[in-house]
């Protein structure tokens, strides 16, 4: 960056000031978080719901049957038939992705029940032709923050990840598509609705026993981990056995909205200002793939518009003023640029944006790039790190999922750079908690709590389940 011009280099050190995270900052970051998880458990509650699951333990590998598995996520709807086999920890999986439209994502929610229900009947029809339709139990993977006072039961807390659509939240969302399912006359029971979240820990737990947290690192972030029932206030009156583990599904993109120790930048609040949910989501909206490619844009539009840096000069920057015309894939591209003179980022910003881009410009982009990337991992690793302080756990494996997990360049090798600094491990001792790339949570895990479900009815432990009738006549 030698030849890069004075006025750009000092944009770029306020920028590194700004977006760098260090290790005290880190650890205090996680002191709250700590705080915060428990508030979330406590009778009163806090902004991270800490939403019991009613999973009641993780499973044994050896679990059979047939299941359906819906994954209605962020971009995607995807359908799944799993079928879990007698060997351990094995199974196969047939599967068909539809994307959401855009228009349902704010529209009538009768249309998005409609829509999810003919996808499923697309599937079953094509892979059942000219058989009778199977009356198999569902695990739907419904990716909002949800309260569940029963494991087949989810009222909508709000909604996330771009969605905003009237007449769900506060109501829950399981009559809705069993509804839409019967229309169709589809002999089709929801025994089961679990967050991604929640089915990437059990998932990744079926065939990995030191797994004790799944993650999601994608268009939002959260966790899921066991807690002991003893050690959640909030649910004292089931008088559930002190030592049952249940598995809480954490929501914690909510982490620190009231803006107490997350280092905001101006970026992130004209981020938050500008959102369908204002005040919310703060701790997601600083890390999650919806994000990162909008934070870049700001920052260039900033750049360009008020920091008097020649920056683009005397080009047609339009389509750069389109928000959230940027995804993370384009910063993440810039990453992965392997050529010195970043020719394929050249090539990227004249494709996407109409733009020509001299070599300070493509250095300095590059440098965003990775500032936006390196904070949104350091940031993740607080949530991992606060569960694992919180429980005492000194070693364990986390599932992760997600694109920015599996598709940002070096995401992994920060969070675990950060987990070290957090942990205080030993400079030359391997990591003790270990992330690694998560099992199919959101198909093979729903199928799995649809089974363990269908398990504890059969063995007469009804704890969580409201349709006990319908959910027998499954076993």
């Amino acid at each position: 960056m030698a030849d890069m011009p004075k006025d750009m280099l000092d944009e770029l050190k306020t920028l590194e000031e700004i977006f760098t995270v260090d290790q005290t900052k880190l650890k205090q970051i996680v002191d709250h978080f700590i705080k915060e998880l428990e508030k979330g458990l406590s009778v009163k509650g806090g902004n991270i719901p800490m939403n019991v699951t009613w999973v009641l333990g993780f499973p044994t590998g050896h679990e059979q049957g047939t299941f359906l598995a819906l994954d209605m996520g962020g971009t995607n709807l995807r359908v799944c038939e799993i079928v879990l086999s007698e060997q351990k920890g094995e199974f196969d999986i047939t599967q068909s992705k539809y994307r959401i439209p855009e228009e349902l994502k704010s529209g009538d929610s009768a249309e998005l029940w409609e829509y999810i229900a003919d996808c499923v009947q697309q599937f079953i029809e094509y892979y059942h032709e000219g058989s009778a339709i199977p009356d198999l139990p569902l695990g739907f993977t419904f990716s909002y923050p949800a309260t569940q006072d029963y494991i087949d039961h989810g009222v909508l807390q709000r909604w996330t990840k771009g969605f905003d659509i009237d007449g769900v939240e506060g109501k829950d969302v399981v009559p809705m598509l069993e509804q839409a399912l019967a229309k169709r006359g589809l002999p089709i029971k929801i025994a089961a609705l679990i967050n991604d979240t929640t089915g990437t820990l059990i998932a990744s737990a079926y065939t990995d026993t030191e797994m004790k947290i799944g993650c999601i690192f994608g268009t939002g972030v959260n966790a899921a981990y066991m807690e002991n029932a003893g050690s959640i206030p909030k649910i004292a009156h089931y008088n559930l056995p002190p030592d049952m583990p249940v598995a809480i599904n954490c929501e914690y993109g909510a982490f620190d909205n009231e803006h107490i120790v997350l280092p905001l930048t101006q970026y992130d609040h004209i981020i938050d200002r500008d959102s369908p949910r204002p005040g919310q989501q703060a701790f997601e909206k600083m890390t999650a793939g919806l994000y990162l490619g909008e934070i870049f844009r700001l920052v260039l539009l900033d750049c360009i518009d008020n920091k008097k840096i020649p920056f683009f000069a005397n080009q047609d920057t339009s389509k750069l003023r389109k928000p959230y015309s940027l995804d993370s894939s384009f910063p993440a591209f810039i990453e992965e640029d392997p050529f010195e003179n970043l020719s394929e980022t050249r090539d990227l910003i004249e494709r996407t944006l109409g733009i020509f881009a001299n070599s300070s410009e493509l250095e300095f982009c590059r440098r965003l790039a990775e500032l936006i990337g390196t904070r949104a991992a350091r940031l993740s690793a607080c949530g991992v790190a606060a569960i694992c302080k919180k429980k005492n756990i000194s070693h364990c494996h986390v599932g992760a999922d997600g694109s920015v997990f599996h598709k940002y360049p070096h995401f992994q090798a920060r969070g675990a750079k950060a987990l070290r600094e957090i942990l205080d491990w030993p400079e030359k001792e391997p990591d003790r908690v270990v992330i690694n790339a998560a099992e199919d949570g959101s198909g093979v895990g729903a199928a799995l709590i649809a089974a363990l479900t269908l398990e504890r009815a059969k063995a007469g432990n009804m704890a969580g389940i409201r349709n006990t009738e319908m959910i027998k006549r499954l076993c």
